[in-house]
């Protein structure tokens, strides 16, 4: 562990996750500044403990900092293991939050397994990848690829956690392309999944799943129930126009009419709050680290290194896609939140942790 390496890391990159960091506890603070956390004490505030999930994220993203990520690669299969193991513990004993089992409650917070297994995944898939650069057997490494994604992706399914399974199956499909396979050998995979898919939507989904597909289709069937929440995005969004509303002053936002504001829908509170240029801003901030983190992976000193940064910036960038489509109503809803932003400790901590990973890679992209 060398602790000079730190002098190498891109600050630019820290930059951007720290602006991302501050606007997401601002969001926070202004759609908690009304209701049942205006009154409580400040340590249940979603904003203060976001603040302090950010201390720890912090905290996390200079270890790996200070860390040789080709350590990680020795405990590839170590990490792999443990994943499945938090999962399958998710399954048999997590805590039930709005109809599905995804946390582990700890003494201090609620444990989500599956924002760690993001990570977890690239570390494994990067390594399964190195291992086999130039591989003439092409094929079999992606069929042996998704063998390994298949279990993860399957134990979140079960939780139910689609959201999330999209993230997984994204990370396993763009890693694979980055690594090589030619697009040719996915017809086969695609193929499958499409025939199945029918199948998948009868017989694999809730009902409430089901019913999320018929509200992005049609909304007017259930505008005060089940489409509630994406209507009222909607309107959120619209109605903040160029310069949004200042903060604390979003109708839709302080008077309770948006819902999950603090998570899911935190876009939605941008865009009603800080307007379209307030959208800009975010998204210049997500466009400055993802560029630096590609500049990053392009001058990675091996594989390995470059796989892991190429695996994070597919996780962030889908996240990001996949938020800002449910609250724009361009795609179906689904729990995934909007990264460094929306409020929840083990998916920021486990996103700065990946930071960290990839400030690893840019530091001794010229080291031995």
């Amino acid at each position: 562990m060398d602790v000079r390496v730190w002098r190498s890391m891109d600050p630019l990159i820290v930059a951007a996750v720290g602006g991302l960091i501050l606007l997401g506890i601002t969001l926070i603070y202004s759609a908690s500044a009304t209701g049942e956390w205006a009154r409580g004490p400040l340590v249940d505030h979603p904003a203060f403990r976001q603040a302090i999930y950010a201390l720890v994220g912090a905290l996390a993203l200079l270890l790996m900092l200070l860390l040789d990520y080709r350590l990680l690669g020795r405990v590839a299969h170590l990490v792999y293991g443990l994943t499945l193991l938090a999962l399958l513990l998710v399954d048999l004993t997590g805590q039930v939050s709005y109809g599905a089992k995804r946390w582990i409650a700890l003494p201090f917070l609620q444990f989500q397994p599956s924002e760690l297994a993001k990570v977890a995944l690239i570390i494994t898939l990067a390594k399964f990848f190195a291992d086999r650069e130039g591989s003439p057997h092409l094929l079999r490494t992606l069929l042996l690829s998704l063998a390994l994604a298949l279990p993860p992706i399957v134990l979140v399914f079960f939780q139910p956690d689609v959201g999330t399974m999209l993230v997984l199956l994204a990370i396993w499909l763009g890693m694979a392309l980055m690594s090589g396979v030619p697009l040719r050998y996915f017809a086969g995979v695609g193929l499958i999944a499409l025939l199945l898919l029918p199948v998948i939507y009868e017989f694999g989904l809730h009902d409430y799943q089901r019913a999320r597909i018929e509200e992005f289709l049609d909304p007017s069937r259930d505008p005060l129930g089940r489409s509630y929440n994406i209507i009222q995005a909607e309107i959120s969004i619209g109605s903040g126009g160029l310069f949004g509303k200042g903060l604390m002053g979003g109708s839709q936002t302080q008077l309770n009419y948006l819902r999950v504001q603090t998570t899911d829908f935190i876009f939605s509170v941008l865009g009603e709050e800080l307007g379209f240029f307030g959208g800009l801003l975010l998204l210049g901030l997500f466009a400055l680290l993802l560029l630096r983190a590609i500049q990053a992976a392009e001058r990675a000193r091996d594989s390995f290194g470059r796989l892991l940064v190429v695996g994070i910036c597919i996780m962030i960038l889908v996240q990001t896609t996949i938020n800002i489509g449910v609250n724009t109503r361009l795609l179906p809803a689904t729990g995934v939140p909007l990264p460094f932003i929306s409020a929840g400790g083990t998916s920021l901590i486990a996103l700065m942790t990946a930071i960290g990973i990839v400030e690893s890679v840019a530091a001794r992209r010229g080291r031995g």
